[in-house]
């Protein structure tokens, strides 16, 4: 019976990304209903402290971006880019990182990529180079980030574990592994692919006199007037950021009965308070925060996670002594196995958190110890690997030279060698960390 309901579990998935956005948490949900009234299930638990996380912080960070400060944040990295345009494989990744760092989501990458693009035409470098490292490192970026889903997620499920265990841990693992891993995959795209004056097929579309004439247009966001309150948007953003960080390293949560109050809940209301100062402070209307894409996506995001991770808590509590017999002596001495099978699920779910969400739960069951189960963090991005996700698709939308790009076959695309060396680098130097360094 446990293969039949892992069938189920496979085809909900399946289904769900065939769909894709939030259709994935309603298949989910219907993979719920399945196991609940077909093979008499006990429903799981809904993730409710991580859904609230992710509504806090979007809330926020759309209203940052009606508010005008992420178009800010881009034009400050497009000056540094413009500035230092031979540096450029470098500086974009960088970027796209730090931005992801600050607002704990990816999307904001699609406003800095069309820069990305033209700079690196401009100054007679491969755009293939910096665009598909930086869609890379945009995604790493979000283990690394204080209010990303996926870091909060992981935070909430341990401490409902009973570990005790702070943001500071998880982070002090996640950010030099997902760096080292991104600037790994740098240095090979350095050289990668022919220069443009050498390829024979650029060459070639470049007699073309639209085609020639489409990559002259100058695509900036430099000639954009930011207001001051826009400006100071950023402040009062990082300032609600900084404010969960300090609380978390110097534990400065209220204590109520004895018990220090969850950082879950800690994110949840500060986020909630920096939304609000924004939205008085730059006279925001909460209808521009809720067409915000930014919001759109980030709401998409909470029904694809409630409806996945419920799905797969019910499965995992009702197989949860077949699991632990039949895995836990083979993890116990490869506990590195563990990472494999993170990034396998992930090549599949098109979401960090949602990745987590199902295997993380899995990993407690399995008694992997929480030191190496964090070192395994960065292992939960492999969406590249099927080059299907909307920052990849956007990099070669917004690559007007074509060089990004889909190959002739599935899995000989741009990102694919980029995402292996910074994914496969992460991990292991997150191990590392966790193994030897990580005392919790």
């Amino acid at each position: 019976m446990f293969w039949v309901q892992f069938g189920v579990l496979l085809l909900a998935i399946y289904v769900g990304i065939r769909v894709g956005g939030m259709g994935l948490g309603l298949i989910g949900g219907t993979g719920v209903t399945i196991f609940t009234f077909a093979f008499g299930m006990n429903p799981g638990n809904p993730p409710i402290d991580v859904m609230l996380i992710i509504i806090a912080v979007v809330a926020a960070s759309a209203t940052l971006h009606a508010a005008g400060g992420l178009v800010y944040m881009v034009q400050l990295a497009e000056r540094l880019l413009r500035s230092h345009p031979k540096y450029i494989v470098f500086l974009a990744p960088f970027c796209s990182y730090v931005l992801t760092m600050a607002v704990g989501t990816g999307h904001a990458v699609y406003m800095l990529q069309p820069i990305i693009a033209d700079v690196s035409y401009k100054t007679g470098i491969r755009p293939e180079r910096p665009m598909a490292v930086s869609s890379i490192a945009s995604q790493m970026g979000i283990t690394a980030s204080p209010i990303a889903a996926a870091v909060t997620s992981y935070l909430a499920m341990a401490l409902k574990a009973g570990y005790h265990l702070s943001l500071f841990n998880i982070l002090c693992v996640t950010v030099p592994a997902t760096f080292i891993g991104w600037v790994l995959a740098a240095l090979w795209s350095l050289r990668r692919g022919k220069d443009l004056d050498k390829d024979t097929e650029f060459q070639k579309k470049m007699e073309d006199p639209s085609f020639r004439s489409q990559l002259e247009e100058t695509v900036t966001l430099l000639n954009e007037k930011i207001s001051n309150r826009a400006k100071n948007s950023v402040l009062i953003f990082f300032a609600g950021v900084l404010a969960i960080v300090m609380i978390a390293v110097f534990k400065l949560a209220p204590v109520f009965n004895g018990k220090a109050l969850s950082m879950t809940i800690v994110v949840q209301i500060v986020m909630l308070t920096t939304g609000a100062v924004l939205m008085l402070y730059s006279r925001v209307k909460p209808a521009d925060i809720a067409a915000s894409s930014v919001f759109k996506a980030g709401m998409a995001a909470v029904i694809a996670i409630m409806g996945i991770a419920w799905m797969s808590d019910t499965f995992i509590d009702a197989n949860k002594e077949f699991l632990v017999a039949n895995m836990q002596a083979m993890v116990s001495q490869y506990s590195w196995l563990f990472a494999l099978a993170m990034f396998a699920v992930s090549a599949f779910v098109k979401s960090q958190a949602a990745t987590l969400l199902i295997m993380v739960p899995i990993g407690l069951t399995l008694k992997i110890p929480q030191n190496l189960l964090i070192g395994m963090i960065p292992a939960c991005y492999a969406y590249f690997f099927f080059c299907f996700y909307p920052s990849d698709l956007s990099a070669i939308s917004f690559d007007r030279t074509g060089t990004t790009r889909i190959g002739s076959y599935l899995f000989n695309h741009s990102f694919m060698i980029p995402g292996l060396i910074g994914v496969g680098a992460a991990t292991l130097v997150g191990y590392i960390i966790g193994a030897f360094f990580l005392k919790i």
